[in-house]
């Protein structure tokens, strides 16, 4: 049992391998089904979606013949005509793949990385119209009229550090236990990690911002999220997870920062502890 805190996201977390012997520590994992006939995000059920914004493939607007297909969010957070002050913004959907029981780590890596160019071309385009912030939560794409607290306390933490925490890390912890893939992009597991199998992904060469960086980049960030995902459903299986890219805002000037991934497998629950203190417990030594 051991306190830890990470640098990167300022995390403080308790990793206590004993608590993975209590009972309901992660939830069941159902196997995957076959795709409904229903399922709106599939091909030949465009008319079910709000229509579309962008798409790579072949084919016509709101028709099969698509790869990767954007729609607008058709239960927005953000933005529509009922938004008030500061609510404003985009809220989108990335299909990633006309096959409904593909994931992530079942593309190839050329499809993976255009579905991180969609991404950060979607991201451009809402910088450029205007909004602050873009954020890149499984799947889909939120545009926000404000900077978010969490990205703020970010720029405080890398001015206080003086230094990229990213790539420390990064260099810190290559070739060792925690290491899971090594090359221009790698991929490991944060000491301080506040759930089990949580990994973080970075560049070796360092850019601020997720929608400044060049297709060279994202082709390497892409592989290495699919191979990192593809041995995190070996080990565990078809579980839930979440994929957070995070990023400089276009008004960050701060010469420490550097854009990153993380991936956050939803494994355990979080109980009263963690909620009433805002530590996270991990049962799963990084």
């Amino acid at each position: 049992m051991e306190l830890r805190h990470d640098p990167v996201s300022g995390r403080v977390v308790i990793v206590a391998p004993e608590r993975d012997a209590r009972p309901l520590t992660s939830p069941a994992l159902d196997s995957p089904e076959p795709a409904p006939a229903s399922c709106p995000f599939c091909p030949g059920n465009e008319a079910d979606t709000p229509p579309e914004v962008y798409r790579t493939g072949a084919g016509p607007p709101n028709t099969p013949g698509w790869r990767i297909r954007v729609v607008p969010n058709l239960y927005p957070i953000v933005g529509g005509p009922e938004a008030g002050h500061r609510a404003g913004g985009a809220h989108e959907v990335i299909v990633l793949s006309p096959d409904h029981a593909r994931s992530f780590a079942q593309l190839s890596d050329e499809h993976a990385t255009e579905v991180l160019i969609v991404a950060r071309d979607r991201a451009r385009a809402h910088l450029d119209a205007g909004l602050q912030y873009v954020q890149h939560p499984h799947g889909q794409l939120l545009a926000l009229e404000f900077v978010p607290p969490a990205v703020l306390a970010a720029r405080d933490r890398l001015d206080t550090a003086g230094t990229d925490t990213v790539a420390a890390q990064l260099l810190e912890l290559e070739g060792g236990a925690f290491s899971v893939i090594d090359g221009d992009a790698a991929v490991w597991c944060p000491p301080a990690s506040g759930r089990p199998y949580a990994m973080r992904i970075a560049h070796r060469e360092v850019e601020a911002r997720f929608d400044g960086s060049n297709d060279d980049v994202i082709a390497a960030m892409a592989r290495a999220l699919r191979v990192g995902l593809a041995r995190l459903a070996a080990v565990v299986g078809d579980a839930p997870y979440n994929v957070v890219v995070h990023s400089a805002t276009r008004g960050d000037h701060s010469e420490h920062a550097h854009w990153y991934i993380d991936v956050q497998p939803r494994l355990g629950v979080r109980a009263g502890f963690e909620l009433g203190t805002g530590v996270d417990v991990n049962a799963v030594a990084p």
